[in-house]
């Protein structure tokens, strides 16, 4: 398994880039991922600080209505390593069937 992907493969992780990759939007309100995902706020934010950590995603923090506001998107490197996770899972799955 050599593009085996350990940050991405982690369920919540996962779940979180998953999200990211198929949203319409460019990038996603914390409290949208935190729902959508039915994650804790703890939970989300340390799986957060991990995929940024490794450059998949960015995390801006604004404010919107006199409200923090934080927004999660994908990084380049971050579709590219879900594209690469995405195709060697496809292989142990092609492999399993043989």
């Amino acid at each position: 398994m050599s593009n085996f992907n350990k940050i991405i493969h982690e369920r919540a992780r996962l779940l979180i880039i998953t999200h990211l990759a198929s949203s319409e939007k460019p990038s996603v309100s914390f409290s949208d991922l935190q729902e959508s995902l039915e994650l804790t706020p703890g939970n989300l934010s340390v799986q957060l600080r991990k995929l940024k950590d490794a450059g998949y995603v960015k995390i801006k923090k604004a404010f919107k209505d006199n409200k923090p506001l934080t927004t999660v998107s994908m990084t380049p490197d971050g579709k590219q390593a879900l594209e690469d996770y995405v195709e060697e899972m496809e292989k142990i799955i092609r492999q399993l069937k043989n």
